[in-house]
């Protein structure tokens, strides 16, 4: 097992994972050819930004609002994550393992902080998380049916 980490380093981590999310949906977002697969991946990039805003005022209020308790920062690691060089199937399958990776990292935040309204915020977190890996798994589900390939 990994080092315990406090609350602190795992908000932090979960801001690096927000940002690498936003940019890997910008990068897809350039390369694919469909018009509305494009829109998905920018929606998707500003919402990881608004997480990431999000984590950073949870930090900012470090101190008086976060518990002193410990987690394991390999458990929220993804070694697999999806890259701009896969198919989109690949694409797919590695994004929705990431949203799966970071609800159950929002989710145990929650669990771990004693202000009512942090709580609030990571629980809100949590479930955009999770509606992020159903709309990948709807369109792994639509690839998969169809048979189609998306092109980049």
């Amino acid at each position: 097992m990994g080092e315990q980490e406090s609350i602190e380093e795992i908000l932090e981590l979960a801001i690096a994972r927000e940002a690498e999310a936003y940019k890997l949906y910008m990068d897809l977002s350039k390369r694919t050819a469909t018009p509305m697969t494009r829109k998905m991946f920018e929606d998707l990039a500003q919402e990881e930004l608004e997480h990431k805003a999000k984590l950073e005022l949870e930090v900012l209020k470090r101190g008086k609002v976060l518990l002193p308790s410990k987690f394991n920062l390999s458990d929220y690691r993804t070694s697999d994550g999806p890259k701009v060089d896969m198919d989109y199937r690949d694409i797919l399958v590695g994004a929705i393992q990431k949203e799966k990776i970071s609800f159950r990292l929002y989710v145990d935040l929650a669990a771990a902080v004693e202000d009512g309204e942090s709580h609030e915020v990571l629980l809100s977190l949590a479930e955009e998380e999770a509606k992020h890996k159903l709309r990948f798994e709807i369109e792994y589900d639509n690839l998969t049916a169809g048979g189609k390939q998306e092109s980049f």
